[in-house]
Protein backbone atom coordinates (compact mmCIF):
# COMPACT_ATOMS: atom_id res chain seq x y z
CA UNK A 1 0.00 0.00 0.00
CA UNK A 2 2.87 2.30 1.14
CA UNK A 3 4.01 1.69 -2.92
CA UNK A 4 0.76 2.51 -4.21
CA UNK A 5 1.12 6.18 -2.51
CA UNK A 6 4.38 6.64 -3.72
CA UNK A 7 3.38 5.88 -7.22
CA UNK A 8 0.42 8.04 -6.91
CA UNK A 9 2.64 11.27 -5.34
CA UNK A 10 5.24 10.79 -8.18
CA UNK A 11 2.90 10.88 -10.52
CA UNK A 12 1.95 14.13 -9.59
CA UNK A 13 4.82 15.54 -9.51
CA UNK A 14 5.84 14.45 -13.19
CA UNK A 15 2.96 16.35 -13.78
CA UNK A 16 0.26 13.35 -14.45
CA UNK A 17 -2.13 10.92 -11.88
CA UNK A 18 -2.08 7.53 -13.55
CA UNK A 19 -5.00 5.70 -11.20
CA UNK A 20 -4.15 2.55 -9.71
CA UNK A 21 -7.47 0.19 -10.49
CA UNK A 22 -7.45 -1.01 -6.77
CA UNK A 23 -7.66 2.37 -5.38
CA UNK A 24 -11.22 3.39 -4.71
CA UNK A 25 -12.37 6.62 -6.28
CA UNK A 26 -13.76 9.33 -4.06
CA UNK A 27 -17.52 9.25 -4.30
CA UNK A 28 -18.08 12.55 -6.84
CA UNK A 29 -20.28 15.30 -5.50
CA UNK A 30 -23.61 15.61 -6.25
CA UNK A 31 -24.18 18.28 -9.17
CA UNK A 32 -25.46 21.97 -7.74
CA UNK A 33 -28.90 22.08 -8.82
CA UNK A 34 -28.56 25.27 -11.25
CA UNK A 35 -30.84 28.19 -10.11
CA UNK A 36 -33.38 29.04 -11.81
CA UNK A 37 -33.11 32.99 -12.84
CA UNK A 38 -35.96 35.10 -13.36
CA UNK A 39 -35.61 38.14 -15.60
CA UNK A 40 -38.78 40.94 -14.89
CA UNK A 41 -38.83 42.84 -17.77
CA UNK A 42 -40.08 46.11 -16.32
CA UNK A 43 -41.26 48.86 -18.90
CA UNK A 44 -39.59 51.98 -17.43
CA UNK A 45 -41.79 55.26 -19.19
CA UNK A 46 -39.40 58.54 -19.78
CA UNK A 47 -40.71 61.21 -17.94
CA UNK A 48 -43.28 63.43 -19.29
CA UNK A 49 -41.69 66.26 -21.62
CA UNK A 50 -42.61 69.63 -20.46
CA UNK A 51 -43.60 72.26 -22.90
CA UNK A 52 -42.59 75.84 -22.01
CA UNK A 53 -45.99 77.10 -22.64
CA UNK A 54 -47.46 74.87 -20.16
CA UNK A 55 -45.27 76.30 -17.12
CA UNK A 56 -47.24 77.99 -14.50
CA UNK A 57 -45.37 81.54 -14.57
CA UNK A 58 -48.26 83.44 -12.67
CA UNK A 59 -47.38 85.34 -8.75
CA UNK A 60 -49.82 86.48 -6.67
CA UNK A 61 -48.54 89.37 -4.88
CA UNK A 62 -52.23 89.53 -2.93
CA UNK A 63 -55.37 91.01 -2.52
CA UNK A 64 -56.03 90.32 -6.17
CA UNK A 65 -53.06 91.36 -7.96
CA UNK A 66 -51.94 88.00 -9.91
CA UNK A 67 -49.19 88.75 -12.35
CA UNK A 68 -49.24 86.56 -16.02
CA UNK A 69 -45.24 86.11 -15.04
CA UNK A 70 -42.53 87.06 -13.11
CA UNK A 71 -41.02 89.69 -15.26
CA UNK A 72 -41.83 93.20 -14.76
CA UNK A 73 -40.48 96.39 -15.81
CA UNK A 74 -38.82 98.89 -12.95
CA UNK A 75 -39.86 102.12 -12.32
CA UNK A 76 -38.56 105.16 -13.94
CA UNK A 77 -37.26 103.07 -17.00
CA UNK A 78 -40.25 102.55 -19.09
CA UNK A 79 -42.52 105.52 -18.45
CA UNK A 80 -46.02 104.96 -18.77
CA UNK A 81 -45.69 101.58 -20.64
CA UNK A 82 -46.92 103.76 -23.80
CA UNK A 83 -43.47 105.31 -24.81
CA UNK A 84 -42.67 101.61 -25.83
CA UNK A 85 -45.77 100.64 -27.50
CA UNK A 86 -44.27 100.36 -31.20
CA UNK A 87 -41.10 97.91 -29.33
CA UNK A 88 -42.48 96.11 -27.00
CA UNK A 89 -46.17 93.78 -27.05
CA UNK A 90 -46.53 94.89 -23.47
CA UNK A 91 -49.37 92.34 -22.82
CA UNK A 92 -46.65 89.70 -23.15
CA UNK A 93 -44.52 91.50 -19.81
CA UNK A 94 -45.55 90.07 -16.13
CA UNK A 95 -46.32 93.91 -14.65
CA UNK A 96 -45.47 97.77 -15.32
CA UNK A 97 -44.12 99.88 -12.85
CA UNK A 98 -44.67 103.49 -14.09
CA UNK A 99 -42.53 106.65 -13.56
CA UNK A 100 -42.59 108.22 -9.63
CA UNK A 101 -45.43 110.22 -9.62
CA UNK A 102 -46.11 112.97 -6.97
CA UNK A 103 -48.85 114.92 -5.66
CA UNK A 104 -48.19 118.09 -7.77
CA UNK A 105 -46.41 118.53 -10.98
CA UNK A 106 -42.51 118.29 -10.79
CA UNK A 107 -39.76 120.19 -13.38
CA UNK A 108 -37.24 117.46 -11.79
CA UNK A 109 -33.52 118.40 -10.85
CA UNK A 110 -31.15 120.97 -12.89
CA UNK A 111 -28.96 118.99 -15.49
CA UNK A 112 -26.63 117.19 -15.47
CA UNK A 113 -29.39 114.18 -15.16
CA UNK A 114 -27.31 111.23 -16.11
CA UNK A 115 -24.12 109.97 -16.55
CA UNK A 116 -22.82 106.79 -16.99
CA UNK A 117 -20.50 104.92 -14.84
CA UNK A 118 -18.36 101.07 -15.01
CA UNK A 119 -20.82 98.70 -14.87
CA UNK A 120 -24.11 101.21 -14.70
CA UNK A 121 -25.85 104.59 -14.40
CA UNK A 122 -25.91 107.27 -12.20
CA UNK A 123 -29.51 109.26 -12.47
CA UNK A 124 -30.97 112.46 -10.85
CA UNK A 125 -33.70 112.96 -12.53
CA UNK A 126 -35.75 113.98 -9.77
CA UNK A 127 -39.06 112.93 -9.93
CA UNK A 128 -40.19 114.50 -12.86
CA UNK A 129 -43.82 114.21 -13.50
CA UNK A 130 -47.16 116.07 -14.22
CA UNK A 131 -48.80 114.98 -10.98
CA UNK A 132 -51.03 112.17 -10.40
CA UNK A 133 -54.04 113.96 -11.39
CA UNK A 134 -52.49 114.57 -14.61
CA UNK A 135 -51.14 110.77 -15.06
CA UNK A 136 -55.03 109.29 -14.57
CA UNK A 137 -56.38 111.22 -17.09
CA UNK A 138 -53.53 110.80 -19.78
CA UNK A 139 -53.02 107.00 -19.30
CA UNK A 140 -55.77 105.79 -17.40
CA UNK A 141 -58.23 104.22 -20.22
CA UNK A 142 -54.50 103.17 -21.94
CA UNK A 143 -54.26 101.09 -18.94
CA UNK A 144 -57.31 99.67 -18.51
CA UNK A 145 -57.32 98.24 -22.16
CA UNK A 146 -54.00 96.32 -20.90
CA UNK A 147 -54.01 92.91 -19.54
CA UNK A 148 -50.61 93.61 -17.77
CA UNK A 149 -51.38 94.74 -14.75
CA UNK A 150 -50.06 98.38 -14.07
CA UNK A 151 -48.46 99.28 -10.65
CA UNK A 152 -47.90 103.04 -10.12
CA UNK A 153 -45.01 104.12 -8.22
CA UNK A 154 -45.48 106.92 -5.64
CA UNK A 155 -43.56 109.21 -4.12
CA UNK A 156 -43.84 112.47 -1.72
CA UNK A 157 -42.12 114.49 1.09
CA UNK A 158 -44.29 113.68 4.16
CA UNK A 159 -47.07 111.03 4.97
CA UNK A 160 -50.06 113.63 3.91
CA UNK A 161 -48.43 113.57 0.36
CA UNK A 162 -48.37 109.86 0.01
CA UNK A 163 -51.82 109.17 1.60
CA UNK A 164 -53.10 111.91 -0.99
CA UNK A 165 -51.93 110.66 -4.01
CA UNK A 166 -53.17 107.09 -3.14
CA UNK A 167 -56.27 108.40 -2.43
CA UNK A 168 -56.59 109.58 -6.06
CA UNK A 169 -55.52 106.88 -7.33
CA UNK A 170 -58.05 104.37 -5.15
CA UNK A 171 -60.60 103.12 -7.96
CA UNK A 172 -59.00 104.69 -10.69
CA UNK A 173 -59.36 103.36 -14.13
CA UNK A 174 -56.27 101.26 -14.97
CA UNK A 175 -54.80 101.08 -11.59
CA UNK A 176 -53.42 97.64 -10.14
CA UNK A 177 -51.45 98.33 -7.35
CA UNK A 178 -49.64 100.64 -5.38
CA UNK A 179 -45.50 100.90 -5.22
CA UNK A 180 -44.30 102.91 -2.62
CA UNK A 181 -40.99 104.88 -3.28
CA UNK A 182 -39.95 105.78 0.29
CA UNK A 183 -36.60 106.82 -0.25
CA UNK A 184 -37.71 110.04 -0.08
CA UNK A 185 -36.86 112.95 2.15
CA UNK A 186 -39.21 112.99 5.24
CA UNK A 187 -39.82 116.69 5.80
CA UNK A 188 -41.20 115.88 8.63
CA UNK A 189 -38.21 114.66 10.12
CA UNK A 190 -35.56 116.98 9.09
CA UNK A 191 -35.52 115.25 5.68
CA UNK A 192 -34.39 111.78 6.45
CA UNK A 193 -35.28 109.52 4.07
CA UNK A 194 -38.95 107.56 5.12
CA UNK A 195 -36.76 104.22 3.69
CA UNK A 196 -33.62 104.43 5.59
CA UNK A 197 -35.69 104.37 9.49
CA UNK A 198 -37.87 101.67 10.57
CA UNK A 199 -40.10 103.70 12.23
CA UNK A 200 -40.65 106.31 9.72
CA UNK A 201 -41.41 103.23 7.04
CA UNK A 202 -43.90 101.71 8.93
CA UNK A 203 -45.58 105.21 9.77
CA UNK A 204 -45.97 105.49 5.59
CA UNK A 205 -46.88 102.44 5.18
CA UNK A 206 -49.84 101.92 7.80
CA UNK A 207 -51.33 105.21 6.75
CA UNK A 208 -51.63 104.11 2.94
CA UNK A 209 -52.75 101.02 3.80
CA UNK A 210 -55.59 102.82 6.02
CA UNK A 211 -56.85 104.87 2.79
CA UNK A 212 -56.57 101.84 0.12
CA UNK A 213 -57.85 98.30 -0.81
CA UNK A 214 -54.78 98.45 -3.66
CA UNK A 215 -52.24 95.66 -3.28
CA UNK A 216 -49.54 97.64 -1.64
CA UNK A 217 -45.64 97.20 -2.38
CA UNK A 218 -43.08 99.00 -0.22
CA UNK A 219 -39.37 99.55 -2.22
CA UNK A 220 -36.82 99.35 -0.02
CA UNK A 221 -33.46 101.31 -0.11
CA UNK A 222 -30.20 99.62 -0.10
CA UNK A 223 -28.65 102.40 1.53
CA UNK A 224 -29.00 100.91 5.38
CA UNK A 225 -27.32 98.68 7.66
CA UNK A 226 -29.34 96.26 8.33
CA UNK A 227 -32.40 95.79 6.15
CA UNK A 228 -34.34 93.40 8.19
CA UNK A 229 -35.85 95.36 10.69
CA UNK A 230 -37.05 97.94 8.24
CA UNK A 231 -38.34 94.67 6.23
CA UNK A 232 -40.19 93.59 9.18
CA UNK A 233 -41.67 97.02 10.20
CA UNK A 234 -43.01 97.40 6.96
CA UNK A 235 -44.88 94.02 6.46
CA UNK A 236 -46.09 94.47 10.00
CA UNK A 237 -47.58 97.77 8.77
CA UNK A 238 -49.48 96.25 6.10
CA UNK A 239 -47.41 95.86 3.08
CA UNK A 240 -48.34 93.05 0.56
CA UNK A 241 -45.52 92.86 -0.87
CA UNK A 242 -41.71 94.44 -0.84
CA UNK A 243 -39.42 95.53 -3.56
CA UNK A 244 -36.07 95.52 -3.36
CA UNK A 245 -33.83 97.35 -4.38
CA UNK A 246 -33.81 101.20 -5.23
CA UNK A 247 -30.45 102.82 -6.20
CA UNK A 248 -27.55 103.44 -4.54
CA UNK A 249 -26.51 106.74 -3.54
CA UNK A 250 -23.55 107.81 -5.47
CA UNK A 251 -21.83 110.68 -7.26
CA UNK A 252 -19.82 111.38 -10.58
CA UNK A 253 -17.05 113.99 -10.60
CA UNK A 254 -17.21 117.24 -13.67
CA UNK A 255 -14.41 117.19 -15.89
CA UNK A 256 -11.89 119.05 -14.69
CA UNK A 257 -12.55 117.99 -11.47
CA UNK A 258 -13.91 121.47 -10.07
CA UNK A 259 -17.15 120.33 -8.48
CA UNK A 260 -19.42 116.83 -8.63
CA UNK A 261 -20.83 116.25 -12.01
CA UNK A 262 -24.48 115.92 -11.36
CA UNK A 263 -26.82 119.26 -11.19
CA UNK A 264 -28.32 117.53 -8.06
CA UNK A 265 -24.68 116.52 -6.78
CA UNK A 266 -26.12 113.15 -5.70
CA UNK A 267 -27.62 110.30 -7.80
CA UNK A 268 -28.80 107.03 -8.09
CA UNK A 269 -26.44 104.02 -9.21
CA UNK A 270 -28.35 101.33 -10.97
CA UNK A 271 -27.30 98.51 -13.52
CA UNK A 272 -25.24 95.64 -13.21
CA UNK A 273 -22.71 97.17 -10.70
CA UNK A 274 -25.77 97.13 -7.91
CA UNK A 275 -26.67 93.54 -8.31
CA UNK A 276 -24.35 91.55 -5.76
CA UNK A 277 -26.46 94.25 -3.22
CA UNK A 278 -29.54 93.76 -4.58
CA UNK A 279 -28.85 89.76 -3.94
CA UNK A 280 -27.90 90.32 -0.46
CA UNK A 281 -31.03 92.71 0.20
CA UNK A 282 -33.29 90.13 -0.75
CA UNK A 283 -31.41 87.37 0.43
CA UNK A 284 -31.83 88.91 4.30
CA UNK A 285 -35.08 90.40 3.12
CA UNK A 286 -36.26 86.72 2.73
CA UNK A 287 -35.29 85.46 5.74
CA UNK A 288 -37.40 88.24 7.64
CA UNK A 289 -40.71 88.75 6.52
CA UNK A 290 -43.36 85.98 5.12
CA UNK A 291 -44.48 88.22 2.33
CA UNK A 292 -43.70 88.40 -1.26
CA UNK A 293 -40.14 89.67 -2.51
CA UNK A 294 -39.73 91.61 -6.13
CA UNK A 295 -36.26 92.15 -6.90
CA UNK A 296 -34.88 94.72 -8.92
CA UNK A 297 -30.83 95.43 -9.51
CA UNK A 298 -28.63 94.68 -12.73
CA UNK A 299 -31.07 92.05 -14.65
CA UNK A 300 -29.26 91.95 -17.72
CA UNK A 301 -29.95 88.13 -18.60
CA UNK A 302 -31.50 85.06 -17.62
CA UNK A 303 -28.81 83.89 -15.16
CA UNK A 304 -29.46 87.44 -13.40
CA UNK A 305 -33.40 86.25 -12.99
CA UNK A 306 -32.68 82.90 -11.78
CA UNK A 307 -30.34 83.95 -9.24
CA UNK A 308 -32.73 86.25 -7.57
CA UNK A 309 -35.44 83.65 -7.71
CA UNK A 310 -32.81 81.47 -6.15
CA UNK A 311 -32.27 83.86 -2.82
CA UNK A 312 -35.91 84.30 -2.07
CA UNK A 313 -37.59 86.60 -4.50
CA UNK A 314 -40.83 85.46 -6.08
CA UNK A 315 -40.27 88.22 -9.18
CA UNK A 316 -37.95 90.30 -11.20
CA UNK A 317 -38.04 93.75 -12.33
CA UNK A 318 -36.40 95.11 -15.51
CA UNK A 319 -34.63 98.09 -15.18
CA UNK A 320 -31.43 99.93 -16.61
CA UNK A 321 -31.02 97.46 -19.46
CA UNK A 322 -34.13 98.32 -21.16
CA UNK A 323 -32.27 101.55 -22.05
CA UNK A 324 -30.37 99.03 -24.44
CA UNK A 325 -32.75 96.58 -25.42
CA UNK A 326 -36.96 97.30 -24.94
CA UNK A 327 -37.34 94.27 -25.77
CA UNK A 328 -34.95 91.96 -23.06
CA UNK A 329 -37.92 91.68 -20.69
CA UNK A 330 -40.46 90.01 -23.08
CA UNK A 331 -37.19 87.74 -24.40
CA UNK A 332 -36.64 86.88 -20.54
CA UNK A 333 -40.57 85.76 -20.38
CA UNK A 334 -39.79 83.64 -22.87
CA UNK A 335 -36.39 82.36 -21.64
CA UNK A 336 -37.38 81.34 -18.19
CA UNK A 337 -40.41 79.21 -19.56
CA UNK A 338 -37.87 77.29 -21.50
CA UNK A 339 -35.25 76.95 -18.68
CA UNK A 340 -37.95 75.80 -16.62
CA UNK A 341 -39.24 72.80 -19.27
CA UNK A 342 -36.06 71.87 -20.14
CA UNK A 343 -35.47 71.12 -16.56
CA UNK A 344 -38.86 69.51 -15.89
CA UNK A 345 -40.53 72.34 -13.68
CA UNK A 346 -44.14 72.74 -14.63
CA UNK A 347 -43.94 76.02 -12.27
CA UNK A 348 -41.26 78.76 -12.30
CA UNK A 349 -41.72 78.66 -8.18
CA UNK A 350 -39.66 75.20 -8.02
CA UNK A 351 -36.72 77.77 -8.48
CA UNK A 352 -37.23 79.86 -5.48
CA UNK A 353 -35.35 80.12 -2.60
CA UNK A 354 -32.92 77.18 -3.45
CA UNK A 355 -30.08 79.35 -2.21
CA UNK A 356 -32.12 79.96 1.21
CA UNK A 357 -30.55 78.74 4.28
CA UNK A 358 -32.82 76.45 6.15
CA UNK A 359 -32.81 78.73 9.37
CA UNK A 360 -31.90 82.11 9.09
CA UNK A 361 -28.83 83.71 9.44
CA UNK A 362 -26.82 86.62 10.55
CA UNK A 363 -27.28 89.81 8.26
CA UNK A 364 -24.62 91.29 6.74
CA UNK A 365 -24.03 93.84 9.14
CA UNK A 366 -23.08 91.83 11.63
CA UNK A 367 -19.53 92.10 10.09
CA UNK A 368 -19.48 87.94 9.16
CA UNK A 369 -17.78 88.25 5.85
CA UNK A 370 -15.21 90.21 7.67
CA UNK A 371 -14.22 87.46 10.09
CA UNK A 372 -10.77 86.10 10.05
Amino acid sequence: MKAKRTAIVGAQRRGGIKRDPDVARPAAKPAKAKRAVLTATVAVEPPPQVRPEDVEMAVDLGRGLVLPNPILVASGTFGYGVEYGDVVDVDRLGGICCKGTTLKPRIGNPTPRVTETPGGMLNSIGLQNPGVDAVIDKYGKTWAGWATPVIVNVAGESVGDYVAVVRRLEGAAGVAGIELNISCPNVGRGGLQFAIDASAAAEVTAAVRRVTDLPLLVKLSPNVADIRPIARAIADAGADALTAINTLSGIAVAPGRAKPLLGNIYGGLSGPAVKPVALRIVYEASQAVSIPIVAIGGVTELADVLDFLAVGAVAVQVGTAIFADPTLPVRLVDELAEHCAAHGHTSFRALVGTALPRKAGPPSAKGVEYRP
